[in-house]
């Protein structure tokens, strides 16, 4: 997990996020420990409590989970849990800001799914 810190965002956040991401992206699989409290802390040169905070929030939604003396882990369910989670957002902060616009433009369902698909096409070499 290798993060740009924003000053301007709580650390904890960042850190809770760049875990999150590490998950969906498959850097860290199901069950596969993560960074201990102490590594990272000593790689952001951070306080250990602001550290304690993200990982208790991951712990708090299960996407991770503790082994007594061993560690924290990925939680076998984390992938599906973000996955759902961001889906959700994404529609909340994408799609339904997206049709808003789109509608007084007369922009109709059709010819916004005919936009959506050239720009895919454009981007991903055709690869629907």
């Amino acid at each position: 997990m290798k993060i740009a810190l924003d000053a301007n965002r709580p650390i904890y956040l960042q850190i809770k996020e760049g875990i999150e991401q590490d998950v969906l992206n498959g850097v860290l699989a199901p069950d596969e420990q993560i960074p201990s409290n102490s590594q990272l802390v000593s790689f952001y040169s951070i306080n250990p409590v602001t550290v304690l905070k993200g990982v208790n929030l991951l712990i708090d939604e299960g996407i991770i989970y503790k082994k007594r003396g061993l560690g924290m882990f990925v939680s076998p369910e984390a992938p599906e849990i973000l996955r759902k989670r961001f889906r959700e957002a994404f529609e909340r902060e994408q799609i339904e800001p997206l049709i808003s616009i789109a509608a007084p433009l007369g922009i109709g369902i059709a010819e916004l799914h005919t936009m959506i698909d050239n720009s895919w096409k454009e981007k991903y070499n055709d690869s629907l």
